[in-house]
């Protein structure tokens, strides 16, 4: 039995993406939000990412004379979505919210103080279809000082880029060895580093940016946030709506009651390998770059108070290598995937897809490969050329490579591909013969298999110097060298079904009172398809954004509003325990 109670307007669980943008709007309309997070660092899977958000129809296009529309917009996911018939949390009705909502989300941000600017050049991922843009809808943080924290700066997530990189830099930073402009981004980001140095600055950059501006401007709006505050059960009334969570606090059990709604934005599943044995077979908590607390215990949370589950069976693909002696224990290869002087196969050395394809199709496409043929993991082959050149699982190019992935056999090296192949066990002639079919098309310029720089993403991820093509060349340099990889992932994609205003959703359409929902712990608007950087995070923030601002408005409708503290208590009771989720 509980024995501490408090009572708040607005409860949020979790504080990535979205979280504090919600507490944000929460106060601005005079509520008191209060922000859960079960781990001892805020700023959730985002901090670690990348941080874009792929918004519509921003400030930042109009102001650039990128020509972009709702009309647009609502062109291309449609476009998209015409074969997502499973995917409810991709209604209609939810992508025309989001469409709608996502500049508004942004310019609430810049009101806020958070300095955010378009990405110049991003290019949409499916840009042979309608609606797309070429320079893309990719919004992302300014550099961030993360000493304006003070000491909260040690409850910051820290980000995967150890160096102060701009989103807008980190593509062209690994070409250093063949564009002027990698040459011109790397000399920039050394003489940012010695200055930050002398003038004590801490930069921040990626999602620590963007989490760290957001972590500031609540602290000074006075958002109350708590760390090790993990919540175990949502409560319930007797008619089934949500009226407040029971949290472990410090290690010590509290019922805290939301007079207006619960926030559920406590991410996905990617680190709970049961529920991936379940809903992701044959994936791996190994491959995933989620942070270590992604383990889904909310979604399940909220099926027992009725939730509906959806495309459970969906992940934000990133492909990933796991080389010996990695610190973070894996690499985040999907770049390199797509530099010229290199392929992709199967385990039988057969090429079978486009490898400069989205992150998201790419890892969809290895796994249906791996329904009919071994491809989990796949190989990627490349000569001396490419390691000259290129980023070699997350090593600078040029650079010798650790001993121990030679040592391990995990980097294989060969004086020609028959060797090369021999060392994968893979039949020499099948990789010959492939080789020299991928040869043809790179001296062409013109991949007549799967259409290997089609698109301006695919360009996009290759190498701007290279002619003729930016993303093939040919494999024809020894020594020759092969690592596998995996369709890892950076989060779940599916979750509770959610209505156009955050509420969760029954399996019958019915809105669950109270319970609000965003991120990678819900369905995602996106379906199965991810239309360009940012199809994560930028969802999480705008049903975030949503979420707070129904909860208000519903707040002003109510003359009283939920009832809080220990009147209420009588007719809660904690939510009932159902069968597990199927």
């Amino acid at each position: 039995m509980t024995q501490e109670t408090e009572t708040f307007d607005f409860v949020i669980v979790g504080s990535g993406g979205g979280s504090m943008c919600a507490a944000l709007v929460a106060k601005m309309h005079g509520l008191t939000p209060l922000i859960l997070e079960k781990t001892d660092l805020f700023g959730g899977t985002t901090a670690k990412s990348g941080g874009i958000m792929w918004i519509p129809n921003n400030r930042f296009l109009r102001e650039a004379g990128i020509g972009d529309s709702t009309e647009n917009a609502m062109l291309y996911l449609d476009a998209l979505a015409d074969n997502q018939t499973d995917a409810p949390g991709a209604s209609r009705d939810r992508r025309l919210a989001y469409v709608n909502e996502a500049p508004k989300l942004v310019d609430f941000l810049v009101q806020q103080g958070i300095k955010l600017q378009r990405h110049p050049y991003w290019p949409d991922y499916y840009t042979n279809l309608p609606g797309a843009i070429e320079q893309g809808r990719a919004v992302y943080a300014e550099l961030f000082d993360g000493g304006q924290l003070g000491a909260m700066l040690d409850k910051l997530r820290p980000n995967f880029m150890p160096v102060p990189v701009k989103s807008s830099e980190m593509w062209d930073l690994p070409l250093f060895r063949t564009t002027w402009r990698g040459k011109r981004t790397m000399a920039r980001v050394a003489l940012r580093a010695v200055v930050a140095k002398i003038l004590r600055r801490r930069w921040l950059g990626g999602g620590s940016a963007l989490q760290g501006g957001m972590l500031l401007r609540s602290m000074q709006m006075g958002i109350d946030m708590r760390t090790n505050a993990a919540v175990d059960r949502l409560i319930t009334d007797e008619g089934g709506a949500v009226r407040g969570v029971v949290a472990r606090i410090d290690g010590r059990e509290r019922t805290i009651f939301a007079r207006h709604g619960v926030l559920v934005n406590a991410g996905g599943f990617a680190q709970n390998q049961e529920m991936r044995d379940t809903y992701l077979p044959g994936t791996s908590t190994a491959w995933t770059g989620a942070i270590a607390s992604d383990t889904g215990e909310m979604i399940v949370e909220m099926t027992k108070v009725g939730a509906s589950l959806a495309q459970m069976d969906e992940m934000d693909g990133n492909q990933v290598a796991l080389p010996p002696g990695n610190p973070d224990g894996i690499a985040a290869v999907v770049s390199e995937l797509a530099k010229p002087h290199s392929m992709v196969v199967d385990q039988s050395g057969e090429r079978y897809l486009n490898e400069t394809q989205s992150h998201m199709a790419f890892c969809q496409a290895m796994r249906a490969r791996h329904a009919i043929a071994p491809a989990v993991p796949s190989w990627i082959i490349f000569d001396s050329q490419y390691v000259a050149k290129y980023m070699v699982a997350g090593t600078m190019p040029g650079t010798a490579k650790p001993q121990v992935w030679y040592d391990q056999g995990w980097l294989k090296r060969a004086n020609s591909i028959r060797e090369l192949a021999s060392a994968c066990n893979i039949a020499p002639a099948t990789l010959d013969a492939q080789v020299e079919r991928f040869n043809r098309f790179a001296r062409s310029g013109v991949d007549d298999d799967f259409g290997r720089g089609g698109r301006a993403y695919d360009r996009f991820l290759g190498d701007s110097a290279h002619r003729p093509s930016p993303t093939m060349g040919a494999i024809e340099k020894g020594p020759f060298f092969a690592y596998q990889f995996y369709p890892g992932d950076v989060g779940t994609f599916g979750g509770v079904v959610t209505d156009t205003n955050a509420r969760v959703l029954r399996d019958d359409g019915s809105v669950i009172e109270g319970l609000y929902a965003t991120g990678v712990s819900t369905a995602s608007v996106m379906g199965r398809v991810y239309p360009g950087a940012g199809s994560s995070v930028g969802p999480s923030f705008v049903w975030g954004y949503i979420a707070a601002n129904h909860a208000a408005e519903s707040a002003l409708a109510s003359k009283d509003g939920f009832e809080g503290g220990a009147a209420s208590q009588n007719r809660m009771k904690a939510a009932p325990m159902p069968l597990r989720p199927s």
